[in-house]
């Protein structure tokens, strides 16, 4: 795990890579504490920084940026391929020899034999470029589900910046920091910005799944992998008498890969499912001196903090747990938001959980992330078949309903739905419309306020249609299910969960964030996959005990609105509003507003 970057230029152009360098490496030093390297090429073209976590071959062999096959090749790795030992003896077995036993080594060798297509065999999280010095491309990488970010911009002139940070990358000077329109709108309508775009006009973040090649100033970028799940999926490829046995044990495969490592491995512990299994799994696998990490607090229908040390006892980890009060966690967001790469509603609880799994002492900790995706456990999940439904028995009258429910003063919910209901009602906008943080018409207020005069984006799909396709429930779960995935975990979990973690120089990982885990998991029905109450994964864990798997359905939260009127009080400055015209009604609108402000200060 790692922070990288680099600057690619069409021509030679070492006098002006040189000077850059140190601040992108600046930029991000806190990714890795335990070595750093630069590399120029020697025509010019190409300068590369990286800042080294070693979990994997802690020796100096693993330093990067790593030269491979008579320095041909140079490469800058962030992430792990946890397939890597399999690998290593493919190419050992075809006459390759290795010099480290790194994972690094691996990715650059599987690129000389099989080019772009080296990508599809890596099991992992992984962003990463190298340099051909002989044909003088770049070929770089993000893995399938978008675990670890890679962002850059792409100059007229043939200069491409790129790094591991949106701040590493603004820090070269390459690209202005300017607001992106859509970006920002994107940011008020759903708390975080949807890839590829930033909230920096010019910046990019290659998408998950994808690749580019840069040469002589050009870019080329293909996409090599795709969420496998089929919303019209109707033939049974694993059958419902062998499914629960199929996913235990696709989860100990996954759990396998992901307790690779040259150093110890622990895990994040709420009272939720999602973290349980994992310790479960884990303990089922024989793994000993397990070391688990949970939060408490003293508002009691936040504190999962008992549940999560009843679950440590009955499992027999090495357990610390920290009592968070609103006035250190008030303390504690102050140096949070020094940390933010872009303005989100969420990563706080990341941020805090990482800090007290640093200060005890782990290198790299597992997350239950990704669980409710999988198995069908969020609210909207049930919300928006019914949405739907409610869309299609209206019929003429429904956009007679969404101009009142845009008017209505009460809760911002109201004027979401009303969004939803008078444009063409699919599943991708009544998703949106559950996760929203401002209405549209408050978005593109926001949004024309902080651009000052410039032109704000428009809203696609604006007219509403005639009709609604009738669906049944499975199918509409199905595609919430991909929605989810690909919209709310990749913008804003998996991208909140990086920059916490790696604030605190700590490697999160997330076994059920995994491209074979998901490939594994396609060959089941939906309908049975999204069972309500994550039935499919109590089924495969039944060693979940019975005060976690019978409880609420509660997300790793933190009592925010409670600390805003006491703890926190004063902290955003503001009394709700309005901002140009907008007022500012729940807490989360508030954060949001002000993590904004602070990060366009900053």
């Amino acid at each position: 795990m790692c922070g990288i970057g680099g600057l690619l230029h069409p021509t030679n152009a070492t006098a002006t890579l040189q000077p850059l360098l140190p601040h992108l490496q600046a930029a991000l030093q806190h990714r890795g504490p335990d070595d750093t390297g630069t590399f120029i090429s020697g025509d010019g073209q190409a300068g590369f920084v990286h800042a080294r976590l070693a979990v994997i071959d802690l020796s100096a062999a693993g330093h990067q940026p790593m030269f491979a096959l008579d320095g041909r090749y140079t490469l800058i790795f962030n992430g792990e391929i946890y397939n890597y030992r399999a690998l290593a003896r493919e190419l050992e077995a075809q006459g390759v020899m290795l010099r480290t036993q790194s994972d690094t080594e691996v990715v650059v060798l599987l690129y000389h034999l099989l080019g772009p297509d080296c990508v599809k065999r890596f099991q992992g999280m992984f962003a990463f470029a190298i340099w051909d010095g002989v044909e003088k491309t770049c070929f770089m990488a993000r893995d399938p589900l978008g675990i670890k970010p890679f962002y850059y911009a792409h100059r007229a002139d043939g200069v491409l910046a790129f790094a591991s940070e949106l701040r590493a990358l603004l820090a070269t000077g390459i690209v202005p920091k300017q607001l992106d329109a859509d970006g920002l709108l994107s940011f008020f309508l759903h708390g975080s910005v949807a890839e590829p775009r930033t909230l920096v006009a010019g910046a990019l973040c290659l998408e998950a799944g994808h690749w580019m090649l840069w040469r002589a100033g050009r870019l080329r970028t293909e996409c090599f992998w795709k969420v496998p799940f089929a919303e019209d999926q109707a033939a049974e490829v694993i059958g419902a008498n062998a499914d629960v046995a199929y996913v235990r044990q696709s989860l100990l495969e996954t759990m396998d890969r992901h307790f690779v490592a040259d150093v110890p491995v622990g895990l994040f512990l709420s009272g939720g499912i999602d973290s349980t299994a994992l310790v479960a799994l884990a303990r089922a696998q024989g793994r000993e001196n397990l070391r688990t990490y949970s939060l408490s607090f003293d508002e009691a229908e936040f504190n999962e903090g008992e549940s999560a040390r009843r679950t440590a006892e009955h499992f027999g980890t090495q357990h610390t747990d920290y009592r968070l009060t609103g006035r250190e966690a008030r303390d504690l967001f102050q140096k949070f938001l020094q940390q933010l790469d872009q303005p989100s509603v969420d990563g706080f609880n990341t941020y805090a959980i990482s800090k007290v799994a640093r200060e005890a002492g782990a290198k790299v900790v597992l997350s239950g992330l990704g669980g409710d995706e999988l198995f069908g456990s969020y609210p909207s999940f049930q919300r928006v078949p019914r949405m739907l439904q409610t869309a299609s028995l209206l019929g003429p009258a429904r956009p007679l309903v969404a101009a009142g429910l845009r008017a209505w003063p009460g809760h911002p919910r109201f004027a979401r739905l009303g969004d939803f209901l008078a444009g063409t009602p699919t599943v991708g906008r009544a998703v949106s419309a559950c996760r929203g943080i401002y209405s549209q018409a408050e978005a593109l207020a926001l949004t024309a306020h902080f651009l000052a005069g410039a032109a704000a984006p428009a809203l696609p799909n604006k007219a509403a249609s005639n009709g609604v396709p009738r669906q049944d429930d499975a199918r509409v779960r199905a595609s919430v299910g991909t929605h989810e995935v690909t919209h709310y975990m990749r913008n804003q979990l998996l991208r909140d969960s990086d920059v916490a973690s790696m604030a605190w120089g700590l490697e999160l990982r997330v076994p059920l964030v995994d491209s074979k885990f998901y490939e594994d998991l396609a060959g089941i029905l939906p309908a049975r996959r999204l069972r309500p109450g994550k039935t499919m994964l109590l089924d495969a864990v039944p060693e979940i005990p019975d005060w976690i798997a019978g409880g609420a359905k509660r997300g790793f939260s933190f009592p925010f609105a409670r600390w805003l009127d006491e703890d926190w009080k004063g902290v955003f400055g503001d009394d709700g509003g309005p901002i140009a015209g907008v007022r500012l009604k729940t807490w989360y609108q508030r954060w949001s507003l002000f993590v904004f402000r602070r990060w366009w200060e900053m």
